[in-house]
């Protein structure tokens, strides 16, 4: 079982225990897309991989900044700021950031990797960039990133 998976049932009875409730929700919402995730791979009871678990993570904090930016437009800032935190206490659970320098590395090892020679060839980089990373690396950024070393 990953440590993600693991820490969250500890993170939850923290958060009741503490009586914070945006903390309760949005570790609740991880914990529930986390079950659909495993019921999706092969039924309830099956175990993700850490990467699978990574991947639901970012994909409940996307939710959330896109829920954020939308609250902002209609002027909602205090759901707005709800969006933040729960953002801030999803980010936990993702590994830390790849530096610049580190992003540049990567690049340039997937421009090798895959012998590419201009921008027709973005994707076949960006797949290889994309494994290199290991999800530590925002997609928008590594996409401009590779744009600029291609480019």
């Amino acid at each position: 079982m990953s440590n993600t998976a693991t820490q969250l049932p500890e993170d939850i009875k923290n958060a009741m225990r503490a009586k914070d409730t945006t903390a309760l929700n949005a570790l609740r919402a991880l914990k529930s897309a986390l079950t659909n995730a495993a019921i999706e791979k092969g039924g309830l009871g099956t175990e993700l991989e850490e990467s699978e678990v990574l991947a639901v993570v970012r994909k409940q904090i996307k939710q959330r900044v896109d829920s954020c930016e939308q609250f902002e437009k209609a002027g909602r800032p205090e759901l707005a700021a709800t969006e933040k935190t729960e953002i801030e206490i999803l980010s936990r659970y993702l590994p830390a950031a790849l530096t610049e320098a580190e992003l540049l590395v990567i690049i340039e090892q997937a421009v090798t990797d895959t012998g590419a020679s201009g921008k027709a060839d973005m994707g076949k980089v960006m797949k290889r960039a994309q494994e290199l990373a290991e999800g530590r690396a925002d997609g928008k950024l590594l996409s401009a990133a590779v744009m600029k070393r291609l480019g």
